[in-house]
């Protein structure tokens, strides 16, 4: 049990833990860089502490800093975020050798889940479909590497074990192509993850990315709590998500998250978890599990009508989960759009003060954000400025609601993406359902 936590994190996620912990009437402590001082957060905080330099490597991602200032407020839990420290197996260790609670999984199933070849590993065992490839990581010699290629059928994917945020993968459409692609992979994932294990997959053409969110307490109890869409993405970033995915057969998503389930109670998960997909042909393949809070998920909170970030801090406390499957029920459509603050051409990030603001309301229109008028924003960390989420109660409802909110919305001083956004809104595809995860980019490239 606790009664005050600390939250490692800034921006709109550190508010919306913030919000959950004061309606369990949970204390709370912020810390904050030297940039961030300003930040709403901050100012609601019981304590707010600063860490360090607007640098993250200074501040959210010191360690050392963020468990001190833990000790010096008396705060009895971490709550990570998204993003910083949040999927890193040696702070969630540091956090419990300090007798503090870490508002995520146990170290072992971050550390588990974080190998991508483990993580596949774990999941064929589980009897969750995996993307054709091997179990293994390639060892480096070539002929090996061609032996696996050939075996699966090109085109592949060259993927770092240790990867995420699309960066570690090349596709490799023939044999010639290989020895350079897994040169450049391994040199890649060794820099940017300290890990130059690499491994090989079937490359899916067309693929759409659904995700499954689940939530599992510390008594063996866990539940899927529904599918969502996340095929709309540039770079492998996520640009729109919604809930539920649409257009697939209902009794084979019932399929694939009840195995997602089984999969928490058998490697022991606890906390709240996203089981992602790759989609293709009506057949589900397992990519990845992010054992953390995902930015999308207020969609599954919309259609759920549940509060995940409470359920994490009452699982973390100990508690069993309130809910079982039989009580879980899908209702209406909702849609994310990420709004960022960034150039609609290049999209480089566009820091700067924010000289007007104005934020869609109505039935169903929901904003997640730090940002306002007179807000400055940052040079040093994601662009992320705000999220606009519509519920209807159908996915032509919440179309309708989200075309008049982006309408509505507007941002003045800085670039942001909404003009992106409004087009989407305008893309017949899109509007059909049912987009793969090239879709955007395809748009894009028509312009």
């Amino acid at each position: 049990m606790f009664d005050s936590v600390l939250i490692a994190n800034r921006g709109e996620i550190a508010l919306r833990v913030q919000r959950a912990c004061r309606a369990l009437g949970l204390r709370t402590v912020a810390v904050f860089s030297e940039a961030d001082r300003d930040l709403p957060h901050v100012a609601l905080a019981d304590v707010a502490l600063c860490i360090g330099p607007a640098s993250a490597t200074r501040s959210y991602l010191d360690q050392a800093a963020i468990l001190f200032a833990a000790k010096a407020s008396g705060a009895g839990a971490v709550h990570p975020g998204y993003g910083f420290l949040s999927e890193n197996a040696a702070f969630a260790e540091r956090v419990e050798a300090a007798g503090l609670v870490f508002i995520g999984p146990r170290p072992d199933s971050i550390r588990l889940m974080g190998d991508k070849i483990g993580a596949k590993r774990a999941m064929r065992d589980a009897g969750v479909p995996c993307v054709p490839g091997g179990d293994d990581a390639l060892t480096g010699e070539l002929d090996e590497a061609r032996v696996a290629a050939a075996a699966i059928g090109y085109p592949v994917i060259l993927k770092a074990a240790g990867g995420g945020g699309g960066r570690g993968m090349r596709v490799v459409a023939a044999d010639g192509k290989l020895a350079d692609a897994l040169a450049v992979t391994t040199e890649e994932a060794r820099r940017a993850f300290g890990d130059g294990r690499v491994y090989v997959e079937k490359f899916l053409a067309h693929p759409r990315h659904v995700e499954i969110q689940v939530i599992a307490d510390a008594h063996g109890n866990a539940v899927w709590l529904g599918s969502r869409d996340c095929s709309l993405q540039r770079r492998h970033q996520k640009v729109v998500e919604e809930a539920p995915a649409p257009g697939l057969a209902a009794d084979l998503v019932d399929a694939i998250g009840q195995a997602c389930v089984e999969a928490c109670q058998r490697i022991g998960y606890r906390g709240v978890g996203t089981f992602e997909f790759l989609v293709e042909d009506g057949a589900f393949h397992f990519i990845e599990m992010n054992t953390r809070l995902q930015v999308e998920h207020p969609v599954t909170e919309m259609t759920a009508g549940l509060d995940l970030v409470q359920l994490q801090l009452r699982v973390a406390m100990g508690e069993r989960l309130p809910i079982a499957q039989e009580d879980v029920v899908s209702r209406g459509h909702a849609i994310e759009c990420r709004i960022n603050a960034e150039d609609p051409t290049s999209f480089a990030p566009s820091p700067g003060l924010i000289a007007a603001w104005s934020a869609p309301g109505g039935p169903g229109i929901r904003i997640d954000t730090h940002a306002s008028a007179g807000y400055r924003m940052p040079a040093h960390y994601d662009s992320l400025l705000a999220k606009l989420i519509v519920h209807g109660d159908s996915r032509a409802d919440a179309l309708a609601r989200l075309r008049v909110a982006l309408d509505e919305m507007r941002v003045g001083g800085i670039a942001t993406n909404l003009a992106l956004h409004r087009r989407i809104l305008r893309d017949d595809g899109f509007v059909a359902g049912g987009v793969d995860i090239h879709h955007l980019e395809r748009l894009m490239a028509a312009r």
